[in-house]
C-alpha cells in the first residue's frame, strides 16, 4: 500500500521533515520507502510526499495523530499525485528507503547497491553507469530518485577520481547574497 500526504509543504526540508514525522508517528516500520515530490498543479508550487510498506504491512492513516496532518491532507491532489507516482516508480526524490541508516561517509558503488534499495547509480553527463570498484563520498546525504521504475542515485564527478551524489546537502540558495 502506498500513502501520499500533502501539507503544502514549500520546502524539501519541510516535506522532508514530515514523512519523517508521519514514519514515526506509524512506528517506524522496517522496509519503509518514503519519497517527496514536487507539485506544480495549484495556487502554489510545494512539495508532497507518499510512503510505502513492503509486503503485505498495512499503513493505517487512523494511526495518524489528526494534529500531525491538517484534515483532508490525505485526499489532496498533492497527495494524490505523490502517491501515483510513488506507485508508477516514475516520480519522487527517495529519502527513506532500506539500507539509507548504514551507509558509511565512503564505499564502492557495488557496495552501495549490495547494502541498499538503491537499484543502480547514474552520473552526469556519463553514458554509461560506473563500475562497482569506484568510490563514492555520499557526504551523509543520499537522495535516489525513481527513474525508469528503477531506484536510482544520480551522481556527478568529484576530486581523485571518485563520485558523489548530485543533490547536495543543504545547497546554497539561488541569487543568495555571496560574502
Amino acid at each position: 500500500m502506498i500513502l501520499g500526504f500533502d501539507d503544502g509543504s514549500r520546502t524539501v526540508a519541510g516535506a522532508e521533515h514530515l514523512l519523517h514525522q508521519v514514519v514515526e508517528a506509524l512506528g517506524s516500520p522496517a522496509g519503509v520507502i518514503g519519497c517527496t515530490h514536487f507539485v506544480r498543479s495549484g495556487e502554489l508550487p510545494h512539495v508532497a510526499c507518499s510512503l510505502a510498506l513492503p509486503g503485505t504491512a498495512h499503513l493505517d492513516p487512523a494511526r495518524l495523530d489528526p494534529d500531525l496532518l491538517p484534515e483532508g491532507v490525505l485526499t489532496a491532489e498533492g497527495a494524490a499525485l505523490a502517491a501515483a507516482e510513488h506507485a508508477a516508480r516514475d516520480g519522487g526524490r527517495v529519502v527513506l528507503f532500506p539500507g539509507r541508516d548504514d551507509l558509511p561517509g565512503t564505499l564502492t558503488v557495488g557496495d552501495l547497491l549490495a547494502r541498499t534499495a538503491i537499484d543502480r547509480v547514474l552520473v552526469l553527463a556519463q553514458p554509461e553507469p560506473p563500475a562497482e570498484d569506484v568510490v563514492l563520498v555520499t557526504n551523509d546525504h543520499v537522495r535516489p530518485v525513481w527513474r525508469d521504475g528503477l531506484m536510482t542515485l544520480l551522481a556527478m564527478p568529484a576530486p581523485g577520481g571518485r563520485i558523489a551524489p548530485a543533490e547536495v546537502p543543504n545547497p546554497t540558495p539561488c541569487c543568495a547574497d555571496h560574502v
